[in-house]
């Protein structure tokens, strides 16, 4: 079982002058689920080596079990400094792809051409692809095998409006999540912000936040042991 991790290589938050790139929980809760499964992992990001963190998911206040074995794992950490080169992944070696959020996808993976190479191949192979919080932002421009969105006519979730606005960055992305995939034709759900919400639709699993992240996580795992 060998399952793909994507990472923003983002670290700019708009034109605020502050920080972004991956929340930590996001990418330690499915890393884990996926290890403790036996799994192969593989961390890409657009530019290789170490992805940037979003300062904001390494305060005390955000912090999760998984986040607390992430921090005392020298050899997650290893791998987490040493992602490949996304341009360098051929995706058809992999049974799943995942991408965990932050708002650095927003800018980079969104318009990403490997990325998209990516997820249109293991869609179109029947594969699980898996994107939570902003993440699911990585299905902008991906197509299916009909030429339509990937996401028309499914049923996804993502960071929600409304948690955008409690965060106050409404008007520093550059567009919201919940926005894009209505307006490619997903029938878009949520759960109550901030609370673990996922939805599976066929081979695509996609989680509302970080509360989502291990959850969603878990169903690309049944996805894999139903096939």
């Amino acid at each position: 079982m060998k399952i793909l991790m994507v990472l923003t290589s983002h670290d700019k938050l708009g034109d605020t002058g502050e920080r972004t790139g991956f929340w930590l929980e996001e990418f330690a809760a499915p890393y884990y689920v996926f290890k403790d499964a036996g799994a192969e992992i593989t961390l890409a990001s657009p530019k290789g080596g170490q992805p940037p963190l979003d300062p904001k998911s390494d305060d005390e206040s955000a912090q999760t079990e998984a986040t607390r074995r992430f921090r005392n794992d020298p050899e997650a950490q290893k791998a987490l400094a040493n992602t490949v080169k996304l341009s360098e992944i051929d995706p058809a070696q992999f049974d799943a792809v995942f991408y965990p959020g932050g708002h650095g996808p927003l800018w980079d993976l969104a318009e990403d051409k490997d990325s998209i190479r990516v997820i249109e191949t293991l869609a179109q192979a029947g594969r699980p692809v898996g994107a939570v919080c902003h993440a699911p932002a990585v299905l902008r421009h991906v197509k299916g095998a009909d030429g339509k969105p990937l996401v028309a006519g499914r049923k996804v979730t993502g960071f929600t409006n409304t948690e955008e606005a409690a965060v106050g960055l409404t008007n520093v992305v550059p567009f919201l999540v919940e926005d894009m995939l209505k307006q490619n034709g997903a029938s878009f759900t949520r759960g109550p912000d901030w609370a673990s919400h996922v939805v599976t639709d066929g081979n695509l699993v996609t989680g509302q936040n970080p509360a989502s992240s291990e959850e969603a996580a878990r169903q690309i795992l049944a996805l894999l042991q139903g096939r």
